[in-house]
């Protein structure tokens, strides 16, 4: 810490309009880094229900978009490729990015040093381009087509700018070396540090409890597969979070499923905590919620993809399941009930710590002070 004491720090995040994955990782940048301001794209205060608030931000020129429009961000690509180019970040000696998509593109002088912490490889480039632009008309299709070409040679070109990138999983490196043919190190991403003592659980409809989602309520998380599959199975499911699709999933849910929206952190402690198991159908990068669900000792019933594998032990702290299709995911719940009394809560709650608050920041700050 000794060679950044004297160092002018900046921290740069995508977005600053949903709290999620993304911004419990840029809690912690911001309690290694106490003095750093923090750049985003765009800033909703309302939607960030207090956090940060205590905190200098920045915001790009987005921010003086018309309501309607920064609140439907996908008719701001167009302009995102330019609005961390233009950030001024001349004063500042290292500069951390905290990256799912378009902060690892902003320009730093000679000097500076740069280390970007990767969410995820652009996933609408790569990975969720039909999906993410399904709403276009099919007369722009070539078009489309042209963009996306063109925000791949962006975000290739963005990611040769830092110094130094660290990505959130094994899965996630692999990825890097796939679609920016650079080499990163993996420091996975701390999981909130919530206490247990004297939590009153929550039953939803069972003694036995239910099943929880939590999670952002966007398209590519498939959500409304786990819905569709517990509509037909009858058991009762509790689904945590906000986003896109919310009103959808409350108007197919069966009464059965309850679709909650926003909680704080003590009232989600109580829905992890009288949960039977928690499911997880996104192939992510990570996924800090399944780290939050295994902390309480309770199951994680996911798809075998992405940075799952990293986290869930088959058998010993959870199952998985192949394909994100309501039969499969019925399945697995089924297979789950045949064998639940077998699983040690114990044991699960050993194997969440491996992902600490406390060994997230000694890896980072190993990294800058390395860096600097």
């Amino acid at each position: 810490m000794k060679k950044i004491n004297d160092k002018k720090v900046a921290i740069v995040h995508d977005f600053l309009t949903q709290y999620g994955g993304a911004e419990k990782v840029l809690e912690s940048f911001c309690e290694i880094f106490p003095e750093a301001p923090i750049y985003t794209l765009l800033y909703d205060k309302k939607k960030m229900r207090g956090k940060f608030e205590d905190r200098e931000i920045c915001t790009s020129f987005l921010q003086k978009f018309p309501k309607f429009l920064r609140k439907r961000k996908r008719y701001l690509v167009p302009f995102m490729t330019t609005a961390p180019e233009v950030f001024d970040l001349r004063d500042f000696d290292l500069v951390v990015s905290s990256s799912g998509a378009w902060s690892k593109g902003i320009v730093t002088r000679l000097n500076t040093v740069h280390i970007s912490y990767m969410h995820s490889p652009m996933r609408f480039a790569w990975d969720y381009n039909e999906e993410y632009f399904r709403d276009i008309k099919k007369k722009a299709g070539i078009f489309k087509r042209m963009f996306l070409s063109y925000l791949r040679v962006w975000d290739f070109q963005a990611a040769q700018r830092p110094d130094i990138l660290i990505a959130n999983s094994k899965y996630t490196k692999k990825r890097i070396e796939k679609y920016y043919r650079r080499r990163s190190e993996v420091v996975y991403p701390p999981a909130v540090s919530l206490k247990h003592k004297n939590i009153e659980t929550l039953k939803q409809g069972s003694d036995r409890g239910y099943f929880l989602v939590v999670s952002r309520l966007a398209a590519y998380k498939k959500i409304d597969v786990v819905v569709k599959a517990f509509n037909k199975i009858g058991l009762p499911l509790v689904v945590i979070g906000e986003g896109e699709q919310s009103s959808y999933l409350k108007k197919i849910a069966a009464k059965n499923v309850k679709i909650l929206g926003w909680k704080n952190d003590k009232d989600l402690e109580k829905y992890y905590q009288g949960s039977r198991a928690f499911i997880f159908p996104t192939v992510d990068d990570f996924g800090i919620t399944m780290i939050e669900s295994m902390s309480h000792g309770k199951p994680v019933l996911a798809i075998r993809k992405g940075g799952a594998i990293e986290i869930v032990k088959e058998g010993i702290s959870g199952e998985f399941f192949d394909a994100q299709t309501p039969e499969v995911i019925s399945d697995c719940v089924r297979r789950f009930m045949e064998k639940e009394g077998q699983y040690d809560s114990e044991i699960i709650k050993e194997s969440s710590k491996k992902f600490t608050k406390k060994k997230f920041k000694e890896r980072i700050m190993e990294i800058v002070e390395r860096s600097v």
